[in-house]
């Protein structure tokens, strides 16, 4: 007797687990498949929001970072109740764009500059209705500041996790293989814990943001780490030397922000956030 006999002879019906599919971008919909009851998101993650550049100033009495941006929301490893046949329609979330000011080229005032909010990911039934809505991390931005006035800075907040469908976290399922799987032993996300989904982190910004004196150097502030502190946000530019460029972020990463007062151009870019992503497929739980 085979191993998923056990299930049959219950009265259920036979639903091996159907290979993942993994989505990067869009918005579209797919059909739940006869026989299942439950769809296994092994990740999924809204876009992180993307960072300004750096500032300086002349006689202001110190310059100004580029705070991070904030990652979005995530999940790992959950399971939750749809229905056979149902239409699901889904959102994947962009990346936050990088700030409307830059240095190459010259585009913008970096003094009042806002970075893109990370789009959202989401999932809705046409008969469950909605069953996950992760929102985007926030674009950090500068307001108030001008040649001769230091800007207010503020880091892109983190995006949230909002679970409207029904959680399974008991059962059992037959895996591709036809073997008998727990739930609880689905621990293959990135934070490997089961069941696990929470908001995502602001992006980093040191003090206000600004450092203090003329000609003071600033390096940018990091974006928001995604899925927890597993995926690392994208790195605040270097003030170092001929200085360096935020990094964009990664899988719903924050991106880094823009340093001022290198010895090349007199402040450097920020960069956008990571793009939201979403990995499911489709079980039957007893």
């Amino acid at each position: 007797m085979t191993h998923y006999a056990l299930l049959v002879g219950a009265g259920n019906t036979v639903f091996p687990a159907t290979a993942f599919v993994e989505l990067t971008s869009g918005t579209s919909t797919f059909t739940v498949p006869q026989g299942a009851n439950a769809i296994h998101i092994q990740y999924a993650i809204s876009g992180g929001g993307g960072a300004i550049c750096g500032a300086d100033y002349d006689g202001a009495g110190g310059e100004s970072q580029g705070p991070g941006g904030g990652s979005g929301g995530y999940i790992s490893d959950k399971i939750i109740t749809v229905t056979a046949g149902e239409t699901i329609t889904y959102a994947v979330g962009a990346a936050g764009t990088e700030g409307d000011a830059t240095v190459s080229p010259v585009t913008g005032n970096r003094y009042v500059t806002t970075a893109g909010n990370g789009g959202s990911t989401t999932l809705t039934g046409d008969s469950t209705g909605s069953l996950i809505t992760l929102t985007g991390g926030g674009g950090s931005s500068a307001t108030g500041g001008n040649v001769r006035s230091l800007r207010t800075n503020s880091t892109g907040v983190a995006g949230t996790a909002t679970i409207s469908g029904t959680a399974i976290t008991s059962g059992d399922f037959i895996e591709s293989d036809y073997s008998i799987a727990a739930v609880d032993t689905n621990t293959s996300g990135p934070t490997g814990t089961f069941n696990d989904s929470d908001d995502g982190n602001a992006g980093d910004i040191t003090g206000s943001g600004n450092c203090g004196g003329d000609n003071c150097r600033i390096d940018g502030g990091d974006g928001g780490s995604s899925y927890g502190t597993v995926v690392a946000g994208g790195a605040g530019g270097s003030s170092s030397g001929s200085g360096t460029n935020g990094t964009a972020g990664t899988r719903g990463s924050g991106g880094g922000g823009g340093s001022a007062q290198t010895s090349g151009a007199p402040f450097t870019d920020g960069s956008a956030g990571g793009a939201g992503e979403l990995k499911y497929r489709f079980i039957n739980v007893t």
